[in-house]
C-alpha cells in the first residue's frame, strides 16, 4: 500500500551526521521553543507596583476628592463673586512651591523603589530621605499659610469658599502627613538593609500612596488656586 508523502517525510530518517528532524513542527523542536519562550512569557507579565490593598485605597480615596471637586467647581459656579473674592487671597508662590516639592518628592520615591530593585539599598534609602524631606517641606510651607489665614481673622464657616477651601486643603494636608510617615517608616527600614531586589513591595506601595497625594493636587492646585 502506497504511503500518505506527509507520513512518509516525517518517518524518514534523519541524515547522515545530522541530529536534527528536517520536520520544522516536529515535536522536538516545539518543546525546545516552548521551553525557551516560558520564562519571557512569564517575566513580561504585567502587574500593578505595590500591594492590592494599597490601590483600592486609593481608588476610594480619589472618589471622595473627586466628589469634593466637584462640589468646589459647582459652588464657585452659583457664588462667583464670593468664590473670586477668596480666591484673590491665596499665594500663589507657596501653591507653586509646594507644587516643586510634591514633585520632587515623587521623583524621589520612583528613584528609591528603582534602587531597591537593584540591590541597592543605601541608596534606596537615601532617596527615601529626599521624599521625606520634600513632604516635611511642603508641611511646613502649608502650615505657615493656614497660620497666616489664622492671624487675618479667616473663618472656616464664613462662607462655600472657605467651607471647601478648608475641606481640601486640609483632607489634602492630612495626607501628606501619612505620606511623611510612611516614609519615615520605610526608611527605618531600609537603614536595617530590609529592602531587596526580591523584597521591595514595601517602598513600592509608599511611591503609588504618595503619587496619588501628588496627583491630588495636580487637581487641587489649579481647581483652587489658579482657576478664577
Amino acid at each position: 500500500m502506497k504511503k500518505h508523502p506527509l507520513r512518509r517525510f516525517a518517518s524518514s530518517p534523519s541524515p547522515a551526521g545530522g541530529g536534527r528532524s528536517q520536520w520544522p513542527c516536529g515535536a522536538g523542536s516545539t518543546a525546545a521553543l516552548d521551553g525557551a519562550r516560558a520564562p519571557d512569557a512569564l517575566s513580561v507579565e504585567p502587574r500593578l507596583a505595590g500591594d492590592g490593598v494599597v490601590w483600592l485605597l486609593v481608588l476610594a480615596e480619589l472618589l471622595t476628592f473627586g466628589l469634593l471637586f466637584v462640589s468646589f467647581a459647582f459652588a464657585r459656579w452659583r457664588q462667583p463673586d464670593v468664590f473670586a473674592q477668596g480666591q484673590s487671597a491665596l499665594d500663589l508662590s507657596t501653591g507653586a512651591i509646594n507644587t516643586l516639592l510634591l514633585v520632587l518628592a515623587s521623583w524621589a520615591a520612583v528613584r528609591a523603589v528603582r534602587a531597591f530593585a537593584s540591590d541597592r539599598g543605601n541608596a534606596g534609602a537615601n532617596w527615601l530621605l529626599v521624599a521625606l524631606a520634600g513632604a516635611i517641606g511642603f508641611l511646613v510651607v502649608k502650615s505657615h499659610e493656614f497660620a497666616d489665614k489664622v492671624r487675618s481673622g479667616f473663618d472656616w464657616a464664613t462662607d462655600a469658599f472657605t467651607l471647601l477651601y478648608t475641606l481640601l486643603t486640609g483632607f489634602h494636608f492630612l495626607h501628606v502627613v501619612v505620606g511623611a510617615i510612611v516614609f519615615t517608616l520605610l526608611w527605618r527600614k531600609a537603614r536595617a538593609g530590609a529592602y531587596g531586589r526580591v523584597n521591595h513591595m514595601g517602598p513600592a506601595s509608599g511611591a503609588v500612596f504618595w503619587h496619588m497625594v501628588d496627583l491630588l493636587w495636580m487637581v487641587l492646585f489649579p481647581l483652587v488656586y489658579v482657576i478664577r
